[in-house]
């Protein structure tokens, strides 16, 4: 199916690795224009290169800190004007605090909530203007079920993801028409997980480890999710097809909800 995204630019932030980087690959791949930021611009710069692109697709990338509202507004309109404008934004920058809240000082309360909040906030505020214009404006923000299904070992996460998903129906209400919507993945095999099971120090194989973390967790299907899998309803829900799609989240988790 053609989901209409060629000529169309899109920002995606956090693009460096794991699901961002899987969503600007997609995106080109179908001939949209991607705007990737990350924190680490080298970073980004190596990973996005050797990604295969269609016809016409171009990449704007930068480095970009979304908590900097200043330095995220001047590389959303130099973009944009390189681009002549911005169709969408998927807001996917982000991290787990691995922590229960009686260990969770202040300060990490704090920088859980702005990351997860106004690290959207930053970047759809600098969006806005250009999205507006656009024909079939969209923004996606990459969540977690963490924030319908709590976990204490993540206290701040949980509760930071649980505003995010709130804030995202809001922002569906005030910003219609663009449409704004929430992915919210499960256990997904990024660099997070593989840097966790070195730490760990076990003798069990990666594959061991996460397909135990898997059962352990409750995934119906068994195994971590790939970043490529939580891709597509990105990128699906930026589709103009998808333009009755306001104020939805959708899991992408292997069926892990505990949640009706």
């Amino acid at each position: 199916m053609d989901l209409d995204l060629a000529g169309r630019s899109y920002v995606v932030t956090g693009a460096s690795s794991g699901v961002g980087l899987a969503t600007a690959a997609l995106l080109l791949g179908e001939g949209a224009h991607v705007v990737a930021c990350a924190r680490d611009g080298d970073r980004l710069a190596a990973a996005l290169r050797p990604l295969p692109r269609a016809q016409g697709a171009r990449v704007v990338a930068g480095g970009c800190d979304v908590l900097d509202a200043d330095g995220v507004a001047a590389f959303v309109a130099s973009a944009a004007e390189e681009l002549g404008g911005l169709d969408g934004v998927v807001n996917n920058a982000g991290r787990s605090l691995l922590a229960p809240a009686a260990e969770t000082t202040r300060e990490q309360w704090h920088e859980e909530f702005d990351l997860k909040i106004f690290g959207v906030l930053n970047t759809v505020r600098a969006a806005e203007p250009y999205l507006r214009r656009a024909a079939a404006p969209s923004v996606v923000n990459v969540n977690a079920i963490l924030a319908r299904q709590p976990e204490s070992r993540l206290a701040a996460t949980s509760a930071a993801r649980a505003a995010l998903l709130n804030l995202t129906r809001t922002l569906s209400a005030d910003l219609a028409p663009i449409r704004v919507n929430s992915v919210c993945l499960g256990l997904v095999d990024t660099g997070q997980w593989r840097r966790r099971h070195e730490a760990a120090g076990v003798p069990d194989s990666y594959e061991e480890w996460t397909g135990a973390l898997a059962a352990d967790r409750g995934v119906a299907l068994g195994r971590l999710g790939r970043a490529e899998e939580v891709a597509y309803p990105i990128v699906a829900l930026l589709s103009p097809r998808a333009s009755y799609i306001t104020g939805a989240s959708i899991d992408v988790g292997g069926g892990v909800a505990r949640y009706v």
